[in-house]
């Protein structure tokens, strides 16, 4: 399964600080046996986000995973950049994400992040946060791999 990791970060692409959250995403998947085929860092852009993702969508990947830009402050627009690229919203996707991280960090309830389809591609947005991305790890174990056999078309067994 490929996968394209695209981090939302005004900051990271400024080389300010490591992308530590997109480091963990991409060993994390490659752990759970993910083909790693892009990994980008752009700033909190709407163009640039919706750009590399329209990007992973013509190289037919089967997975897209953001990390940053789910919250609330004015430069947090991910959500943005993808609504407009998802064909099928998955709403239950982004709520397990958001219930499986509220213990730990109740202010996890402002993500807005989003998931769902392009064509057969499973696209999902994750907070910018080490924290955020390993729960993210967790919900796209448990999730994703029965989201893409539904979407190539295989039946429930």
């Amino acid at each position: 399964m490929k996968v394209a990791i695209i981090t939302a970060s005004n900051r990271a692409s400024a080389g300010v600080y490591q992308d530590t959250s997109g480091e963990i995403l991409k060993t994390g998947l490659q752990n759970l046996g993910y083909e790693v085929i892009s990994a980008v860092v752009v700033p909190d852009d709407v163009a640039l986000i919706g750009l590399e993702i329209s990007s992973a969508l013509t190289a037919n990947v089967d997975l897209i995973v953001t990390t940053g830009g789910t919250g609330i402050s004015p430069t947090d627009v991910t959500p943005e950049a993808t609504a407009p690229l998802i064909k099928k919203l998955l709403p239950g996707v982004s709520e397990a994400l958001r219930a499986y991280s509220r213990e730990k960090v109740p202010t996890a309830d402002l993500s807005r992040g989003l998931a769902g389809i392009n064509g057969k591609t499973f696209i999902l947005n994750l907070p910018g946060s080490p924290g955020g991305v390993k729960d993210g790890l967790v919900v796209i174990e448990r999730i994703v791999p029965h989201a893409l056999e539904q979407i190539a078309g295989k039946d429930h067994d």
